[in-house]
């Protein structure tokens, strides 16, 4: 069982940046796929940026490309989403998630995905 808290949401101006944070307890994120989701009222639930555990593998939606970057801390469990020059449809809750998976191959669909945080709002004014 993996427990997953999302930190570091909040209002912010078009251009500007936040971080968010996702620690993870219960387990060690090894053999996981950490992922960040969005979700903007009267939307699917979209994948934003994933990360290997094992392999260091990251994946971008085209949308945030050049823009987001997600890393990760073993030493911390902790997964992060660094997003630079924020739109105004940026605006959503982010979820963290994470599937478990050995392979190098991305899962891309939220029913890959067997853990959830609470999610946390991300706002940006234009």
């Amino acid at each position: 069982q993996v427990q997953l808290v999302e930190s570091g949401g909040g209002l912010v101006q078009a251009g500007d940046s936040l971080r968010l944070s996702c620690a993870a307890s219960g387990r060690a994120f090894s053999g996981y796929w950490p992922g960040w989701f969005r979700q903007a009222p009267g939307t699917e639930r979209e994948l934003v940026a994933a990360i290997s555990w094992n392999f260091g593998t990251t994946y971008y939606a085209d949308s945030v490309k050049g823009r987001f970057t997600i890393s990760r801390d073993n030493a911390r469990n902790m997964v992060y989403l660094q997003m630079n020059s924020l739109k105004p449809e940026d605006t959503a809750v982010y979820y963290c998630a994470a599937a478990q998976s050995w392979s190098t191959a991305t899962p891309r669909v939220k029913d890959d995905y067997k853990y959830w945080g609470q999610g946390t709002q991300v706002t940006v004014s234009s």
